[in-house]
């Protein structure tokens, strides 16, 4: 959802928006590869006849392996995702060493102008203190000032990446003045095992063994990513679910 725009007299509009973009690209994921990856530990050549099983027979081995944290047969699937979401989601994403990254270059393209501003939905207050906080809503006044507060710093900051780009200054310094709130985009690609630990971290459920409080702006992409999980595997979802969100 667009959430405003600013035109500038150098031709270009600054578009402000407060929503993140997961596209599933491809896929090689179902049940079913969870089954014959881990028959092949006592069938051997023979669990080549699980490749194409149905996998809803094996309902109770996929739920087996989450629970006992058997994990490598979940390693035998590949989903890639389109991201688009703000430079400091990605940051945080990109802790997550178990996927493979190509992002957007500032380098070699002129950087699009646009930018995050949350959502009125956005919890702003944080109460307590670090690894023991909670957020809550802010006021109407906290609100407005976070909103003009952050559309003035980006304009302001693009104005000058255009004024530095115009006299000729390279790509690749005119943006270290833009900030963080920009968005980027990427594709990233994981298996289904990766992807339940990076879910594991970043999303909150109620159940889960080990309660994660991700930044809600990377829990908004995380969330879209696991509706596609869910989708394509799920037997290996409810696994997940079941055994209280620990990645195998």
């Amino acid at each position: 959802m667009s959430s405003g725009t600013f035109k500038q007299q150098e031709h270009f509009e600054i578009n402000f928006r407060d929503d993140m973009t997961v596209e599933l690209v491809k896929a090689s994921a179902s049940d079913s590869d969870v089954i014959w990856a881990a028959r092949v530990s006592t069938a051997g050549e023979n669990s080549l006849d699980d490749v194409d099983a149905d996998p809803s027979r094996s309902e109770g081995l996929i739920n087996y392996l989450a629970r006992e944290r058997h994990g490598s047969p979940f390693e035998h699937t590949s989903m890639t995702f389109f991201i688009s979401a703000p430079i400091f989601v990605f940051r945080e994403f990109m802790r997550h060493r178990i996927a493979s990254y190509n992002e957007e270059s500032g380098r070699y393209r002129e950087l699009r102008p646009n930018f995050y501003i949350p959502s009125k939905e956005r919890k702003l207050v944080q109460i307590g203190k670090a690894g023991a906080y909670t957020f809550i809503d802010g006021t109407d006044e906290q609100y407005e000032i976070t909103v003009n507060a952050i559309k003035e710093s980006c304009t302001v900051a693009y104005e000058n990446y255009k004024k530095m780009l115009d006299a000729g200054v390279a790509r690749e310094v005119a943006r270290a003045v833009l900030p963080v709130g920009l968005y980027s985009s990427m594709y990233v690609t994981m298996n289904a095992r990766a992807l339940m630990n990076f879910l594991s971290l970043r999303t909150s459920h109620e159940g889960s063994h080990f309660p994660s409080y991700p930044q809600r702006e990377i829990e908004m992409v995380a969330e879209k990513m696991e509706q596609h999980f869910a989708t394509l595997m799920p037997l290996t979802h409810g696994a997940f679910q079941k055994s209280g969100r620990v990645a195998p």
